[in-house]
């Protein structure tokens, strides 16, 4: 039997890290077997986190870069030190009663101190959670594609945000005033939704991998794909950043035009 390998579309629960579902996973399919993810959920949020099985972690970039969707609740007149229930709570009874401005575009945010971001080899959160206050991460560009409030209740708001890989949906709710998230829930990553999350079900790469474009090698092509070689574009896939190499047996490679875009210069093997 060969090795697992694919894609499960995970619902995660609160109270447990993207890393303890990544664990779960190497328990139930062995050592051996590679396990990854496609984008960290914090440990109280939910929602839809992408397992990688297999051959399936060597695409991890291409699908962590896909745009997420949330849905959060947002509580306002308190802030909170990490921008969710889990942080110091300071109350100022700041409640907004009026529209709220809401950013979309491309915007320019600073990833919270308590993230996963690395700072001189060590997560921003482990140095927060030491003690260190000084620490300042860089801004970075991201870009909010949409965001809409749904309802609101007391001091309680409810927002749909969908919005590009790198978004932090924390600092967006402490941009607004005094408010932080009480609760988040991924419900989309690209063409995935959590409506068909089912831990036991392994999503074929091939079909994991559809939102990018593909070409269809004939056996030489795909020998030589395989060993990282060259071959030529398609005018199907012009324009395209990484496009899938395929043959009659399934995914070899992904593949990123080269030398003007005559050729495609397989960048990923997803072969043996």
């Amino acid at each position: 039997m060969s090795d697992p390998c694919g894609v499960i579309l995970y619902d995660k629960p609160a109270g447990i890290t993207s890393h303890d579902a990544v664990a779960q996973a190497r328990r139930r399919f062995g050592r051996g077997v590679k396990v990854g993810h496609a984008g960290t959920l914090d440990p109280f949020a939910t929602g839809l986190l992408l397992l990688l099985i297999g051959r399936a972690t060597r695409a991890q970039r291409f699908l962590m870069a896909l745009p997420k969707t949330y849905e959060v609740v947002a509580r306002f007149g308190a802030r909170s030190s990490t921008g969710d229930p889990e942080g110091e709570i300071v109350e100022t009874g700041a409640v907004p009663d009026a529209e709220l401005e809401l950013p979309t575009g491309v915007i320019r945010q600073r990833p919270p101190a308590y993230s996963a971001v690395k700072v001189g080899g060590r997560r921003a959160y482990a140095l927060a959670r030491a003690g260190n206050e000084d620490i300042v991460l860089p801004e970075r560009e991201v870009e909010v594609y949409r965001f809409e409030e749904l309802w609101r209740d007391g001091d309680r708001r409810g927002f749909s945000i969908q919005c590009s890989s790198g978004t932090y949906v924390r600092s967006l709710i402490a941009a607004l005033g005094d408010a932080y998230c009480v609760q988040l829930r991924r419900t989309a990553i690209g063409p995935f939704a959590v409506e068909d999350a089912d831990p036991e079900r392994i999503v074929a790469l091939e079909e994991a991998l559809v939102f990018l474009p593909g070409v269809l090698l004939d056996s030489e092509q795909a020998r030589r794909a395989a060993h990282g070689n060259p071959v030529p574009a398609h005018p199907a896939v012009a324009g395209a950043d990484v496009v899938t190499l395929s043959d009659a047996d399934g995914l070899v490679a992904l593949a990123e035009p080269r030398e003007q875009g005559t050729v495609l210069k397989p960048i990923v093997g997803l072969r043996g």
